[in-house]
């Protein structure tokens, strides 16, 4: 797969210890970022997913804790990048549980933690990463959303993932305007069902999942540093996708 030089780029991947978060990760690894591997509880696949990274050719490799639900450790764990990459020049903000029940069935604490991981995550993540940003003069910030948000699909199932995502692209083309003038892009990149995931519906797309290349691909264009015209955009991987029913 080809793609941007990330040399001397800062990469800091959300949740990218495990699954997509880890595979959008060692792409930019590929290409020569320095990149940060981010975990809430999984340290050790951290630690595997780090000297991964540099066996394939990043430039510097560490891991950082931290719950983005959280401001004071979102601040934690963008310090301990800044201590031993500096400031971070890409943020891919891939975290987001899901709970595909009813929302009739859902407690309030599921409730709260599936938009906390999917959209304050996302708002906290990229709030702290914005001064240094703007600072430099740089910036790329890639959301990871969902196909749903611009498909218009509506269910009771998972609806809190369904709104939370909704609500990302929404902060995506937001922030996008108000950085314009500051040298960062802000864009969202939207799976349908990807090749990790739990279930898969009958009637996929071309009869597969997303492989992570597929998702990797558009994410690796929003952060190619000679793409700083192209903002506020969401592409979606989905095969062509379009729901026939609520």
């Amino acid at each position: 797969m080809d793609g941007p030089d990330l040399s001397d780029r800062t990469v800091l991947v959300t949740g990218s210890g495990r699954g997509l978060g880890r595979e959008l990760l060692l792409a930019t690894a590929d290409r020569g970022a320095d990149v940060a591997v981010h975990y809430h509880t999984s340290a050790d696949a951290a630690r595997e997913v780090a000297a991964e990274a540099r066996e394939r050719g990043a430039g510097a490799a560490t891991t950082v804790q931290g719950d983005v639900t959280d401001p004071d450790s979102v601040d934690g764990l963008f310090s301990a990048v800044e201590t031993d990459l500096g400031p971070v020049d890409c943020l891919v903000n891939n975290v987001g549980d899901f709970a595909p029940r009813h929302w009739e069935a859902l407690d309030v604490e599921t409730w709260r933690r599936v938009f906390a991981t999917n959209l304050d995550g996302t708002y906290l993540c990229s709030k702290r990463a914005l001064p240094a940003m703007r600072e430099s003069g740089y910036g790329r910030i890639v959301n990871v959303g969902y196909a749903s948000a611009e498909k218009g699909l509506v269910s009771p199932k998972n609806f809190p993932y369904f709104a939370a995502k909704a609500g990302v692209l929404m902060f995506t083309r937001m922030l996008a305007a108000d950085t314009q003038d500051d040298g960062i892009t802000v864009n969202a990149v939207s799976p349908y069902v990807v090749e990790n995931s739990d279930e898969f519906p009958d009637d996929l797309p071309r009869g597969r999942p997303a492989s992570f290349e597929d998702v990797a691909r558009p994410v690796l264009f929003f952060l190619d540093p000679e793409n700083g015209y192209v903002s506020g955009e969401n592409v979606e991987v989905d095969g062509g996708w379009l729901p026939e029913s609520v």
